[in-house]
């Protein structure tokens, strides 16, 4: 090492006085300690020389060799499946730490090598870990992991491993916890969402997969390295052939600039090349994302594989004030490398290409090429020689190139982007404002430049605290505007992608600024483009192809935090143009949530071109151009409903971003819209943030109907999560404010609702005259949906007070409204109710009959929910038309049904389940299978909140005495 690196490693920005002067005196003091008595300093394991010194290793064993040493063998034994061999290799490898390494050495090399060796020592603890949980001993592996998430609380990877030993360990309620803060954390602290394979571990608990949880490795751990990272040292050149015409040339850059969290890439990119051929590997990743800083450091790796020489060429397809490079220009620099004299290099293109073929054909170099734009201009630069390597790397995606590896680099993950800030400003001093360092690393979208620039700018300002840059940041505007540094922008390199696009492109571009999401798909923005939908995926693949979009599934697209902030600023500065795709982006989810809706688009009597009847002001002007939105473009519910389906937790967005653009109408209409969507498929939290947020805007909105039917949707979300008194408040403060407005519309949804609520709450005479009252208002207007509801509620009064021939023509004309409607679910629901009464007058073949229908249509519909309800009806019916094995298959699909459902969401989940569980016992019982019915007696009684269902409680311990009864068995003295 030079005498410079020494200062630097050792002293930092703040070297001795004395400079180099003072370093014989610390190398004195180390030879001292390290070499045998006696030895002279020719002999010394440190050795002095022009300008530096030297570290002579032979003879002398390191421990950070002999960790890798242990690692690779604990990963030889992972690799052969002995989990046990590989456990106790890694707790070996782990004794050799003995505490933090390097502890309280000062200098930014022990700092460096310190942060390194604590994650090192961490991907060992997870590996460990991880095989603990194979080998079935999850309990042992618990409070270790504990401690790691709470030392780390945004890793991912780790927390799904957590989840699997909480799963092992049969506390599946706490690992479904576990993935609910995180859920929250990531969102509220981050914006973000968890990734696939933590939903993956998350659905797996739910489903109870003991092979997937606990049979195999989870994706996201990262595969542990082989060896430990050595220390830099100077390479060794290699002798060149004697027939060489050539000495070994190398020009690389310097490997400057620390790299955090991209260890996966970088075995991807050392992976020697084949000897044969030549191997090809190409990176892509957005602008600022550290492509160049990776390609070099894996570069600098791979030196010793490659005697001839490595040589690297920055393209320039990207950069400011510096022209593009011809692929004419790249090939005479090359020749003249290998030392071709500028006499020898032919002018022409094909001459060139094949003068450089035929000068790399005997040879076994790398080559580097940095910041391409395109498959033709690397073509001709690719060596000849077997053994060679090519590594490409560039903002786009080289589809024509044919490559061994392709490697696309996204930005890091929260846990590397901190890490990576903390070392640029200083961990004191980035721990000193915890909070702060990661609402920065958010506000930076783990972005390398980004996190770069803004440590660069709290370097040079040490009077700033972390949080008074993060305040500076605040707002689109001065975000971007505070990530530039000297002659480096976030900004300006996002424009010079923007710039290397077609009109097209750059048109797309922008509009997806303004999507409503943070993901979305070809229709959205066919719709925000008003161009057809291959037109518009076409345009899209283009731009994943540029690296400025992401593609994080098949049909999804999405952009990363700061791109879309760019995205946004170019859209706004043509507001004509962003007005309009503004607009289609909203109409587009407001068309196909009513059109979804079982109440059907005619049950939605204001909206964008309706009149909202007389108390209505005029409709809110639509900006210029295009004034009417395309026909929806969905072919019918099944497909609307399949959209929004795919559109994930981010409805509740759609909302709040309409609120908060000033578009207050659509805010509120896509959130009425929603609801019955939201509903039907229990994801009631979602469903009432989206109302929340739509419902504080309510008064600024022209629509005059939405304060009533916003307040009519909360009453629904609290029916149906039980909290009747709740409805009963909204739906009341509905009715006044309709009668109020005379709005005969919206005061019979009240009706309706505060009927159900005051029903569910035992008041039967006070439900009868509002829902009455709801039924024939609903009749006056047609609205079938709400007519069907109130019908089918005044039946099931009926039904309950043993007036049966009137329960059954309420049904009657409940159905009629219900197949005008034409939607399953609420067919379902009435043939449902109807066949309870068959049920009810033994006539169990028409109840049968019944529910197959309404099992059919629940099917249709998808809803999981009132799946699982009517299979249960449906094997109570036939085990009455005495079908006994047939009625203990449907019970048990309703049981799979049930499972989809979510415990931590759906208020009814364990009274199902207990209700189900009982069904299945008495048909167990009357098989005469007692055994198997005393079973799934006491999985009803052993629910978790059993005591909060008396009725479903008391049928449980019911059948328990009827099975005693039956063979003598004494019930068990938990019940």
């Amino acid at each position: 090492m030079s005498h410079e690196q020494l200062l630097d490693g050792v002293w930092g920005a703040k070297p001795p006085r004395t400079g180099r002067r003072v370093l014989p005196s610390y190398v004195y003091a180390l030879r001292k300690t390290l070499d045998a008595e006696g030895t002279g300093q020719a002999e010394s394991v440190i050795r002095g020389g022009r300008g530096g010194y030297r570290f002579v290793g032979d003879g002398v064993r390191l421990d950070v060799d002999e960790l890798g040493e242990r690692a690779e063998e604990a990963q030889r034994a992972r690799r052969a499946g002995d989990a046990a061999t590989a456990a106790d290799r890694y707790s070996r490898a782990l004794d050799l730490f003995g505490g933090e390494p390097l502890a309280g050495l000062p200098g930014p090399f022990a700092q460096v090598e310190r942060q390194r060796l604590v994650e090192r020592r961490r991907s060992l603890q997870r590996e460990r870990l991880d095989c603990l949980v194979l080998l079935g001993r999850s309990a042992d592996a618990l409070d270790e992991l504990a401690a790691l998430s709470a030392a780390d609380p945004y890793d991912e990877s780790l927390l799904a491993l957590r989840m699997r030993a909480l799963y092992g360990s049969e506390r599946q309620a706490e690992a479904l916890n576990a993935f609910q803060d995180m859920r929250e954390r990531l969102r509220d602290e981050l914006g973000v969402d968890p990734g696939e394979e933590l939903r993956r571990v998350y659905e797996a608990v739910l489903r109870r997969d003991d092979a997937y949880l606990l049979g195999r490795e989870p994706a996201s751990l990262p595969a542990p390295a082989t060896s430990a990272t050595p220390a830099p040292t100077a390479p060794t050149p290699a002798t060149p052939a004697p027939a060489r015409r050539h000495r070994p040339v190398n020009d690389l850059p310097g490997a400057a600039g620390h790299l955090t969290g991209r260890e996966p890439e970088l075995a991807l990119l050392t992976t020697p090349p084949s000897p044969g051929s030549v191997s090809v590997v190409t990176m892509d990743g957005p602008a600022g994302v550290g492509k160049s800083a990776l390609v070099v450091r894996a570069a600098h790796e791979l030196r010793a594989h490659f005697p001839d020489g490595c040589l690297y060429v920055d393209l320039r397809a990207h950069s400011a004030g510096r022209r593009r490079l011809a692929p004419q220009r790249v090939l005479r620099r090359l020749l003249r490398s290998l030392g071709a004299a500028d006499s020898e290099v032919p002018g022409d293109l094909d001459e060139l290409t094949a003068a450089w073929r035929a000068a790399t054909s005997s040879l076994r170099l790398l080559l580097v090429l940095d910041d391409a734009l395109g498959t033709q201009q690397i073509r001709p630069l690719l060596p000849a020689g077997p053994g060679s390597m090519a590594i490409v790397a560039g903002r786009r995606r080289l589809a024509g190139l044919d490559a061994d590896r392709r490697i696309s680099l996204e930005t890091l993950g929260p846990g590397h982007a901190v890490s990576l800030l903390r070392h640029i400003v200083g961990e004191e001093r980035a721990d000193r404002e915890p909070e702060a360092t990661r609402e920065l690393v958010r506000l930076c979208d783990g972005l390398p430049l980004a996190l770069r620039i803004a440590g660069t700018r709290l370097q040079t300002r040490p009077s700033w605290t972390l949080a008074y840059l993060v305040d500076r940041m605040a707002g689109d505007e001065r975000r971007l505007g505070e990530l530039t540094a000297g002659d480096r922008s976030v900004e300006a390199a996002f424009r010079l992608s923007y710039d290397q696009l077609t009109p097209e492109q750059q048109r797309g571009f922008r509009t997806l600024g303004l999507a409503p999401t943070v993901e979305f798909d070809p229709l959205t923005s066919a719709a925000m483009l008003g161009r057809p939908f291959r037109d518009a995926e076409r345009i899209l693949e283009g731009l994943v192809d540029t690296s400025l979009v992401q593609q994080p599934r098949p049909g999804r697209y999405r952009l990363h935090d700061l791109v879309r902030v760019h995205a946004r600023r170019l859209a706004e500065a043509a507001p004509a143009e962003a007005a309009v795709a503004r607009t289609a982006a909203l109409r587009l989810y407001l068309d196909a949530g009513r059109i979804t809706s079982d109440w059907g688009p005619a049950g939605f009597p204001s909206g964008p071109e309706q009149s909202a009847g007389p108390a209505q002001p005029a409709q809110p002007k639509q900006p210029a151009g295009p004034q009417r939105p395309a026909p929806a473009p969905f072919t019918g519910w099944r497909d609307a409903e399949a959209w929004l389906a795919a559109a994930g937790a981010e409805l509740a967005d759609v909302v709040g971003h309409a609120a908060a653009i000033g578009e207050a109408d659509y805010a509120c209409w896509i959130a009425e819209a929603l609801t019955d969507h939201l509903l039907g498929r229990g994801r009631y939290h979602e469903c009432r943030t989206a109302l929340k947020t739509a419902l504080a805007h309510a008064d600024a909105a022209t629509d005059r109907r939405m304060p009533l039917a916003l307040r009519s949707c909360m009453g629904m979300v609290d029916i149906y999560q039980g909290r009747y008194p709740q409805a009963r408040a909204w739906f009341t403060e509905a009715l006044d404010l309709s009668r109020r407005r005379d709005d005969r519309r919206e005061e019979a949804r009240a009706l309706s609702g505060l009927g159900t609520a005051e029903l569910n709450l035992g008041q039967v005479d006070q439900a009868i005259p509002h829902i009455t009252e709801a039924v024939e208002l609903s009749r006056r207007f047609d609205d079938h949906w709400l007519a069907a509801m109130g019908l089918s509620v005044l039946g099931a009064i009926h039904h309950l007070q043993g007036q049966n021939t009137e329960a059954l023509a309420f049904f009657d004309s409940a159905h009629a409204h219900a197949e005008t409607n034409g939607r399953p679910r609420m067919l379902s629901r009435v043939l449902t109710l109807a066949a309870d009464v068959h049920v009810g007058l033994g006539d169990y073949s028409q109840a049968t009959t019944l529910l197959r229908r309404a099992a059919d249509l629940v099917q249709q519909a998808g809803d999981t929910f009132l799946a699982a309800l009517t299979l249960a009806r449906l094997g109570s019916a036939e085990q009455g038309a005495g079908n006994l094995s047939a009625a203990i298959a449907l019970h048990h699909q309703a049981l799979s049904q049930h499972r989809l459902l979510s415990p931590l969401t759906e208020p009814h989940y364990d009274r199902i389940e207990m209700d189900i569980r009982c069904r299945l016992g008495r048909a167990y019982a009357a098989e005469g299978r007692v055994r198997e019915a005393q079973e799934q007696f006491r999985l009803a009684l052993a629910v978790p909140r059993a005591s909060a269902h008396p009725d479903e409680r008391a049928q449980a311990l019911a059948g328990l005495e009827e099975c005693e009864a039956l063979d003598g068995a004494v019930p068990p003295r938990s019940t």
